[in-house]
């Protein structure tokens, strides 16, 4: 490992509130766009993880969020691979007709934070860091793309005497 190469990862969560059931036709186009996005991910450069249910192809089913909201829950290398991926892939397109599936969350509905190399968050630590966010607003243990902290930042924060 090189000094300039972190030995940390970016955690990712997102959660959305369905509009309506995944088996309902009016979020059909969701549920077609969900493989081919999931395999746009695993195939991204920089990615390292996502939440699966077990025998499942993704985490749809999981609702530990609230019956009707299901949560994505990721690791990236860097912050610029996640980025990409969100805004230079297929997954834009999905981004770009969320509304007609999602309800529009007044509060943070998303997460990131930095973790190290090889830790795999869990559902709990992941909305732990939501709640988090939404108390607290952005800072190294919980943040967002428009406020962001690096991986040092992180450390350095909780490193810091409480």
């Amino acid at each position: 490992m090189t000094a300039s190469t972190p030995a940390a990862h970016l955690a990712h969560l997102n959660v959305a509130t369905l509009r309506h059931p995944l088996d309902d036709p009016r979020t059909a186009g969701f549920v077609e766009l969900l493989g081919p996005v999931n395999a746009s991910a695993d195939g991204a450069p920089g990615f390292v993880w996502r939440l699966v249910e077990e025998g499942e192809a993704d985490a749809t089913r999981l609702r530990p969020a609230g019956d009707n909201v299901i949560v994505t829950l990721s690791v990236w290398e860097t912050s610029e691979a996640l980025w990409d991926f969100t805004y230079r892939s297929g997954h834009l397109e999905a981004m770009q007709q969320r509304r007609e599936w999602f309800e529009r969350h007044v509060e943070a509905h998303l997460v990131l934070w930095w973790v190290p190399v090889g830790h795999l968050p869990s559902v709990g630590e992941a909305l732990e860091r939501l709640a988090h966010l939404r108390v607290h607003g952005p800072s190294p243990r919980a943040f967002t793309f428009a406020a962001s902290y690096t991986a040092a930042e992180a450390a350095q924060h909780a490193q810091a005497p409480r």
